[in-house]
């Protein structure tokens, strides 16, 4: 890749170039101030530290950033590489370029657990910092930039992670922010790095059809213009050529799953003129000279994109049968695709302008929200990556107001974006006429209509969280049951780590539990177990991210290294404990019952000694018990075990129940449930094919006897098909 580095006397020949005031004692003070600090320090490709701060001041300059937004370029290494602190920068340039430097600078010094939420944090920050000066991120971008183009000369393992960093991350935010030059830029160097031989493929296509490709273009915006010269414009509009981008062209071909002849869009003019009017005069002049693709036209005037881009797109056939895409805007349209809020600086300055930037930034504050809610700070990373996606559609209210999510949307995340409380009250939905299931996924140009319940009280149900596309609409249902269910998603959210601790074979003592989650209380902002268990409940602690880390502390507490053949019980469990009795020479191992069988009182059961972890009881029918004893290294530790007269007085067990969908069923089977006075811990439900549902449930049940009774009671429920005792999957070791 090539290296693009600036000098200061390219910054002070740009500043000369631009017809903008900036002060140039100031900017040459910041440089100065900057190169004295960095004395002495080196880039990986060997170069003066200085040269990347002067890079990314001119890219800002290209961006016609302000004065202060270039000193603060010029500094914003300063406090996190030397000795230099932010009272220095404060002193000598001004609060404002001090607020700036401090929003970029990395947590370095922060309690952060691993790297990915050391990245989190440092965005976090970010956008925190943006939320009150858009220039922080701005400057961010264009420090990736720079970074992304000299990284060529960093390890092969750095420059995969930074590339990642930037497709999730850095390039999604500048689409949100409407800076196409930037973000396409970003894009093709993340995937470069990414996918080098995709990379290289395309780019040598493009190289070989370079020549044709720019006497077709020359041809078209000749055509084009001697078509003009008959219509009545008060100037003439400007014309010109353009390729779709080497990633933009990669997600048509190799995501989308198309030839490279199907990509309409890898050649494109566009038109700009004074006025809106004349937008849709040229769209017209366009579809009289070449032929339109049906269902190829898209008009961003009238429905701008969420990051107000404004255009009209139409894909047409030359004579040629080449296929090419038009593009029609009105100059200040124009400034805003290339520019996006940058614009405000480069036209407008953007300080004084600031009112008029809220409803583009809205999405910050709803990022930050959506993260608060579930106090996981990575949870921040996962929305940009899936919420600020540059593939959006469009919807409509029946009043025709339009709002735009992301593709695969559902009428759940339409609701949450329309009103926190329609989502909450929701009970149906239909588009374009007819209802439709909550799953639906919206397409551009749908009219929805939300139906809504008259109970106020009515919230959100908690199958919703696994439908929903957007954060913000995770986020709204999160906060609803955090708010007003606390006591069931203590018990949810027990019975939810109750289960994952058997899923990694985790026998925790209830006194322990507290000593082994006291970090992740800490992380998650909880003061207490049932704070955390809450937590679970609500969705605001993802469970299956954390077991693995988990799990290892568990092992490094209880057990002892495998080199001394000792076992170390996590509890020491008696027969009157287990409800299981073991031979005496077993009695002191900790008992616990296998997944792949879930064994129930009343069952025939054997039990199988694992290593280091006591006796696992299975089912004497057990496929996997029947297989294992074949062998003759395992016949040995299988060993008899019994039920005792008392057993335990509660296990958990899994039922599927399926049936016809219909109106009810969910609350006659839980009536069944409560009526056999058996307790739920865990209940999902969903809709099938044919018309059916499936309910799934995790319940705790005395043995076998009341589990048949209980599964006798479920099947005579009009409407159902089948109740099924799930009998789990792995097997212990």
């Amino acid at each position: 890749m090539e290296n693009q580095s600036c000098t200061i006397n390219m910054v002070i020949q740009k500043i000369l170039d631009e017809e903008k005031q900036y002060d140039m004692s100031k900017i040459i003070s910041a440089y100065e101030f900057a190169e004295k600090a960095h004395e002495g320090q080196k880039r990986t490709s060997g170069e003066p530290y200085i040269v990347h701060p002067v890079s990314v001041a001119y890219i800002l300059l290209e961006l016609g950033m302000d004065t202060d937004t270039i000193c603060a370029a010029m500094l914003h290494d300063v406090v996190e590489d030397t000795d230099a602190t932010l009272e220095d920068i404060q002193k000598k340039f001004g609060q404002d370029v001090a607020c700036l430097v401090d929003g970029v600078t990395k947590l370095s010094k922060a309690p952060i657990f691993n790297q990915d939420e050391q990245l989190a944090e440092n965005v976090r920050k970010i956008l925190l910092a943006m939320s009150r000066d858009i220039r922080v991120m701005l400057i961010k971008l264009c420090d990736r930039l720079h970074n992304m183009r000299t990284l060529a000369c960093r390890p092969g393992a750095k420059q995969r992670k930074a590339a990642l960093e930037t497709m999730n991350i850095y390039a999604p935010i500048a689409h949100r922010l409407g800076i196409k030059s930037i973000k396409d830029e970003l894009e093709d160097l993340a995937f470069h790095y990414l996918d080098p031989y995709a990379y290289s493929e395309i780019e040598h296509i493009l190289e070989i059809k370079k020549d044709e490709r720019d006497l077709f273009i020359a041809k078209i915006k000749e055509k084009i213009s001697e078509r003009f010269k008959s219509e009545n414009f008060k100037r003439p509009p400007q014309i010109d050529g353009r390729v779709k981008s080497i990633y933009g062209i990669y997600k048509k071909i190799y995501i989308n799953r198309k030839s490279i002849e199907e990509v309409y869009d890898k050649y494109a003019v566009r038109i700009i003129v004074d006025t809106q009017l004349e937008c849709y005069n040229v769209l017209g002049i366009i579809h009289e000279m070449f032929r339109p693709i049906p269902n190829r036209f898209k008009d961003y005037i009238s429905t701008p994109k969420a990051n107000m881009y404004q255009s009209l797109h139409t894909s047409v056939i030359s004579k040629e049968g080449i296929t090419f895409e038009v593009q029609i805007r009105t100059w200040e349209m124009h400034q805003v695709a290339e520019y996006g809020i940058a614009a405000h600086w480069k036209y407008k300055e953007g300080i004084q302008s600031r009112d008029k930037m809220e409803s583009r930034l809205a999405w910050i504050r709803q990022v930050l929200e959506a993260q608060q809610v579930t106090d996981d700070v990575e949870e921040i990373v996962r929305i940009i990556k899936t919420d600020l996606t540059s593939d959006d559609i469009t919807v409509f209210t029946p009043k025709a107001d339009s709002f735009t999510l992301p593709v695969d949307s559902t009428v759940i995340d339409f609701a949450y974006r329309v009103h926190t409380q329609i989502g909450h009250r929701m009970i149906g939905a239909k588009v374009d006429g007819k209802i439709v299931p909550l799953d639906y996924k919206l397409s551009t140009g749908d009219i929805i209509e939300i139906q809504t319940s008259k109970d106020e009280s009515r919230g959100p149900n908690r199958s919703w969280l696994e439908i929903a596309k957007t954060n913000e609409a995770k986020a709204k249902i999160r906060a609803w049951f955090k708010k007003e269910c606390r006591e069931e998603n203590i018990v949810q959210g027990k019975a939810e780590l109750e289960k994952e601790f058997r899923h990694y074979r985790m026998t925790v003592p209830e006194e322990d539990i507290g000593m082994l989650l006291a970090d992740d209380l800490k992380r998650h902002n909880c003061e207490t177990l049932d704070d955390f268990y809450a937590a679970i409940g609500y969705g605001g602690v993802v469970l299956p991210k954390m077991m693995q880390r988990l799990k290892e502390n568990y092992d490094k507490i209880y057990k002892k290294p495998e080199e001394t053949n000792e076992i170390v019980p996590t509890k020491t469990i008696s027969k009157n404990d287990s409800g299981v009795i073991l031979e005496d020479d077993l009695k002191d191992l900790p008992v616990r019952f296998s997944r792949c069988c879930n064994p129930l009182p009343g069952d025939d059961i054997i039990g199988y000694i694992t290593r280091g972890r006591g006796v696992s009881v299975h089912r004497t029918n057990c496929p996997h018990y029947r297989a294992s004893v074949m062998e003759p290294e395992n016949r040995d530790r299988w060993k008899k075990v019994t039920w005792a007269k008392t057993p335990k007085s509660a296990f958990y067990s899994e039922i599927d129940v399926l049936a016809i969908d219909s109106t009810g069923l969910l609350v006659h089977v839980a009536s069944a449930v409560a009526e056999s006075k058996v307790p739920i811990y865990n209940s999902t439900s969903r809709r099938i094919k044919n018309g059916n549902a499936e309910i799934r449930l995790t319940i705790s049940v005395t043995g076998k006897e009341q589990l048949n009774a209980l599964i006798n009671r479920i099947q005579k429920i009009h409407d159902v098909i089948s109740v099924t005792k799930i009998e789990g999957g792995k097997v212990d070791d």
